[in-house]
């Protein structure tokens, strides 16, 4: 029996780092795969080419999102209609009808969100951990919106995606080797990003999955670059192949329900599920 997932993220592009993996096995195996995004990242930072002729880097990025829900066999994106708040420490005015997502009200975009679970009869949320991966606010909100939306919607099972941080700076650490990371870049934010590996409670193989996972990226060009050269997913794009499965080749995810640890980590998202 096929399930149902749903997979929240903040911005297009997060899907690709977190959770590509996961929802291309998903689809492959015949589950339906619905990916939902806050706002259309029109705050992300790109090479200033995504803005000369006067394109909204938002409609760049929601294309860029069809094509990666393309690779990964995604069977519907969704759009919450939320403003990107940006990632500085300034939380901009909202902008003409719309709302940036940091300050939306959590019932009302929980409720948004509910009915697309209600609606696809979702068997498994994806969201983030509490810390919001490394911290984007847009990602924290993702977090509570999320937990309150299965609330409503009595959705069987959340995880939240995330990284064994020390697992993350091992590789962030192979990667700096071969890569010469932005100037602004600072591991040390990642070292107290994300979750420690004893809470993980699912830890899933997507090394078969890895060239779909690769596309996705591929798929978020406008992310890649800045004007001042590579940002961290070109890098990652430009890791050899055997480094890049080494390091790509597993997704993790916390179940808030249960407890984590090495000796009852589960390796199928939809383990134990009516069927």
């Amino acid at each position: 029996m096929s399930h149902t997932l749903v997979v929240f993220h903040a911005h297009p592009d997060d899907e690709a780092l977190l959770t590509s993996g996961t929802m291309a096995k998903a689809a492959a195996a015949g589950h339906r795969v619905v990916l939902v995004v806050a706002t259309d990242g029109d705050l992300g930072l790109a090479a200033s080419s995504y803005r000369s002729d006067g394109r909204q880097l938002g409609g760049v990025r929601m294309r860029e999102l069809q094509e990666s829900a393309r690779a990964l066999g995604v069977a519907r994106t969704v759009h919450l209609g939320y403003a990107d708040s940006g990632s500085g420490p300034l939380l901009y005015d909202d902008p003409p009808g719309a709302t940036r997502f940091a300050r939306a009200d959590v019932e009302e975009a929980a409720g948004r969100l509910a009915d697309i679970l209600r609606e696809e009869h979702a068997d498994v949320l994806l969201t983030y951990d509490a810390a919001g991966g490394y911290g984007h606010r847009d990602h924290v909100q993702v977090h509570h919106v999320g937990a309150r939306a299965a609330e409503m919607a009595h959705t069987a099972r959340v995880l939240q995606a995330t990284v064994p941080r020390d697992l993350l700076v091992l590789g962030i650490r192979l990667v700096s080797r071969l890569h010469r990371f932005p100037a602004d870049f600072d591991i040390a934010s990642y070292e107290r990003a994300y979750s420690p590996r004893s809470a993980i409670t699912h830890r899933i193989r997507v090394h078969r999955q890895i060239a779909a996972k690769r596309a996705s990226m591929r798929a978020h060009a406008s992310q890649a670059t800045a004007d001042d050269g590579d940002r961290t997913l070109g890098l990652f794009l430009r890791v050899p192949r055997p480094l890049y499965d080494l390091v790509f080749g597993w997704e993790w995810y916390v179940d808030p329900a249960r407890r984590g640890g090495l000796g009852q980590v589960s390796h199928d998202i939809f383990e134990g599920l009516p069927r």
